[in-house]
């Protein structure tokens, strides 16, 4: 499994940053924010790529109603070898939601060469 580092400050081209929004894409905090001040994350766009980011709605309700948008994500990476994602602990911060519950939604990442994934302990560069 590729582990996504605790802090992203940059990028190369071919790189994606995968955070946590809401519906609405309002990005003004955590990961959102870093996506929008950084990687391209459009206001008011709340799902998929955009820039070097892509969008996972997190802030709508419980874990099953963030699933399906997680299989879109899946699905893209799987469509686009060419990049590689940097999942962040979406759904984690302000959200809500504990790492153990968004976790498993993920579990056909952990073998796939183009995605990292956080793990349950603080990393530093």
């Amino acid at each position: 499994m590729n582990v996504t580092p605790e802090f992203i400050e940059e990028l190369k081209q071919n790189e994606v940053f995968v955070f946590g929004s809401n519906l609405a894409g309002w990005h003004n905090g955590g990961a959102a924010r870093t996506a929008r001040k950084k990687f391209g994350a459009i206001q008011g766009q709340g799902v998929g790529l955009q820039g070097q980011s892509y969008a996972i709605p997190t802030m709508h309700g419980g874990v099953d109603d963030i699933r399906p948008y997680v299989e879109e994500f899946i699905n893209f990476a799987e469509n686009n070898r060419q990049l590689h994602f940097y999942v962040t602990k979406i759904g984690c911060g302000i959200a809500g939601f504990k790492i153990e519950e968004i976790a498993p939604l993920f579990s056909k990442c952990i073998d796939m060469d183009n995605v990292s994934l956080p793990t349950l302990h603080s990393q530093h560069p």
